[in-house]
């Protein structure tokens, strides 16, 4: 009896699109003696594993197994921890994020809302009975006492298991519903890139605190439609134009002693970022909440008043960065900014890059040099497409430690480079540990191969050179025109036109069922210039629908596109692009897939979507022309109706399943056929295997059906 080949889809939804087995989460001790990661068993394995490097020798060891320390019992977790995974989009399961102290001598994780610790040199993991679910435990830097959130109070608790102890806790019990300490709001978590609540100093002896109050927000219910019997979940959102959650931020000693940091509140809402090192006072990042304006101070943590180091002013808007503000080992601030047209790294008042590269991310700062992540500038003379690199900064200049063509990351410490590389060539990522320069390790992944090669052309289109990748079938000819995907993200914080393998597989299996695929960064996507991705200010629909249309029409000119067949589909801020095509530009657009759109802005999230329209109450106008629902061509009878399948999962707390009902009730009103997908039990990822698999095959179906593909 043989057994038949698991498809694509099938593979890659089991795979979780090639990502498991892949190692994860690097950590470098401070002496360059170990490497720890997270990686899982194989390519089909969601448990993450706790692993240990040691160098030199190259030797890796388990340090800490989730299904051994659980005694094979299945993992639960609770709706907070649910919340945090869905913010950082984390679809494993087992050690999913773990925090070491400085020496990584010591590793703390939660599993199953219980705390566990793991002993990286001697190999030996246990568990700390304390009160839970726990939520993001982290290590003192000098390892003797452990601090973690649980039933929304900050908590600590000795190394060995004793003196667990609340170091603040909602008071009085009527805060409890509301309050919380130690853990990140959900735009902090969604849109600024800061994951957590608490920061130890480096002396070990006190705590940077949030206190997050979220009883000003706006609740919403997500309910189960399929299981009618469950209650609704009632979550807090903070849609456009109305109120946030008060933050606050507190300095508190392991000896119960509470000082709050004290700024201009009012003013600047937003703690966007914090940063405790040995090299100087604690330093907060503000932002107004227009985005327009933001501070950096540096604390006292004896008495809470704070001063201002730098200040910031943008007419569009103001960008987060990773890695920053921090300060350096002399104690001048490390920052990313835009300035000359250019994004470049500035540490105290001076930029040591200029707009030859265009800096991503900080990785590593040391007294010799800053390590970043960085695209090519528009001034650099040959611009790579879709490449990412890691480069050393310093006073004398700059150099690229990553060489090959690819897309790249790092994290370094005493003296050792961990390169994390996805090139075009190879699935998946490389990894290799670097000592002064020379390979002293590598790290080896057990993901998956894919088995389908990406035949991709990246290149540039129209007058503005967007950047593109072409995928074409594997087996065609050349000879014939062929039906066009548009496959695009296209907004926002989504680059999909990289120099590796491993993004181009859905689109490269699409091509492979007779399509010419089209992934097109047009003006909104990050990765090239401020003015680039700055220009769709108060504008998202019409720019960035149109250099979707220009990419397509001037690869026409290269490529064998039939442009009497044209489908687009997307996802979240694709699916609102897909949207938009068909209902704005049925003269391009013949079908659209839209999957999770965001299609009435004013039910979208207070930090991206003011960031980009302003303020709903005081640019009403702005909101109406980019809002999908408002649309005159919903109505225009003059235009062709094309077809359109919206999917939506029916659990999506962060693009909420309001948008797609709201979508298809204005597309009945008018008259517009169209299929609604809804998926129960479903967030804005799709982890379950089956439901990934069908969605690619129905969205096949569709699309030949729609266009009249064979």
């Amino acid at each position: 009896m043989t057994t038949e080949p698991l498809s694509f889809p099938r593979r890659q939804a089991r795979t979780q699109r090639f990502t498991l087995g892949a190692p994860r989460a690097f950590t470098v001790a401070p002496d360059g003696s170990r490497v720890v990661f997270l990686r899982s068993g194989s390519g089909t394995d969601r448990a993450q594993k706790l692993w240990v490097l040691d160098l030199p020798d190259g030797r890796e060891r388990l340090a800490a197994d989730p299904g051994a320390l659980l005694g094979g019992a299945s993992e639960r977790l609770s709706p907070q921890e649910r919340a945090r995974r869905e913010r950082s989009r984390e679809g494993g399961a087992g050690i999913v994020a773990y925090a070491t102290d400085t020496a990584l001598e010591l590793a703390s994780f939660a599993l199953s809302g219980r705390l566990f610790t793991a002993e990286l040199r001697a190999g030996t993991a246990r568990e700390l009975r304390v009160p839970g679910p726990v939520i993001d435990p982290r290590p003192a830097p000098d390892g003797r006492h452990i601090a973690y959130v649980a039933g929304g109070a900050l908590r600590v608790v000795g190394a060995e298991g004793e003196g667990d102890r609340a170091l603040a806790e909602p008071e009085p019990a009527a805060d409890a519903a509301t309050v919380s300490y130690g853990l990140a709001e959900f735009i902090a978590a969604e849109e600024m890139g800061r994951s957590r609540g608490f920061w130890w100093s480096p002396d070990s002896d006190r705590l940077l605190v949030a206190r997050v109050d979220d009883a000003p927000v706006r609740r919403w219910w997500i309910s189960d439609p399929a299981h009618p019997e469950r209650e609704p979940q009632r979550v807090a959102y903070p849609a456009a134009g109305t109120d946030n959650a008060d933050v606050r931020l507190f300095v508190i000693g392991l000896d119960g002693v509470r000082t709050e940091v004290v700024w201009d509140r009012a003013r600047y809402p937003y703690l966007a970022h914090v940063h405790w090192s040995e090299a100087g006072a604690p330093l907060i990042l503000v932002q107004a909440r227009d985005q327009l304006s933001q501070l950096f101070l540096a604390v006292d943590p004896d008495s809470g008043t704070t001063r201002m180091v730098h200040a910031d002013e943008d007419r569009q808007w103001l960008d987060l960065f990773p890695g920053v503000p921090c300060w350096s080992p002399a104690g001048q601030l490390v920052r990313i900014a835009d300035e000359g047209g250019a994004r470049v790294l500035a540490v105290g008042e001076r930029p040591l890059t200029g707009p030859q590269l265009h800096v991503r991310a900080v990785l590593d700062v040391t007294a010799d040099d800053v390590l970043v992540a960085a695209s090519a500038g528009e001034a650099a003379p040959s611009p790579e497409i879709g490449e990412v690199h890691v480069y050393r900064v310093n006073e004398l200049g700059v150099e690229r430690v990553s060489q090959e063509p690819g897309v790249h990351s790092a994290v370094r410490a005493g003296g050792v480079t961990v390169l994390v590389s996805a090139v075009p060539a190879q699935p998946g990522t490389q990894v290799q540990v670097l000592r002064e320069g020379k390979r002293a390790a590598t790290v080896p992944s057990y993901a998956e191969h894919p088995g389908l090669p990406p035949r991709v052309t990246l290149t540039r289109g129209g007058a503005r050179k967007i950047p593109c990748a072409v995928l074409m079938p594997s087996d065609y000819p050349g000879d014939t025109p062929l039906p066009v995907l548009m496959d695009p993200y296209g907004g926002p914080h989504g680059q999909r036109v990289l120099a590796a393998h491993n993004p181009h597989l859905t689109s490269q299996w699409f091509a492979d069922q007779g399509f010419a695929v089209v992934v097109a960064d047009g003006r909104g996507t990050p990765g090239r210039s401020p003015a680039w991705e700055k220009a769709v200010k108060d504008d998202l629909a019409a720019i960035t629908l149109q250099d979707q249309v220009d990419a397509l029409h001037a690869l026409a000119g290269d490529f064998p596109l039939d442009l009497s067949r044209v489908g687009i589909r997307g996802w979240s801020y694709g699916g609102y692009l897909a949207a938009l095509a068909v209902l704005r530009r049925p003269d391009v657009f013949h079908a659209g897939v839209v999957g999770a759109p965001v299609t009435d802005l004013r039910l979208y999230d207070t930090h991206y979507q003011e960031r980009y329209l302003g303020h709903p109450v005081r640019q009403p106008e702005v909101y109406r022309r980019n809002s999908v629902i408002d649309d005159a061509g919903l109505v225009d009878a003059a235009e062709p109706h094309r077809p359109m399948m919206i999917i939506h999962g029916l659990a999506d707390d962060n693009v909420v399943v309001a948008h797609s009902l709201r979508l298809s009730s204005a597309l009945l009103a008018a008259g517009r056929p169209h299929e609604v997908l809804p998926l129960s039990g479903v967030t804005h990822m799709t982890p379950q295997e089956t439901v990934a698999e069908n969605l690619l095959l129905l969205q096949l179906d569709f699309l030949k059906r729609s266009l009249g593909v064979a």
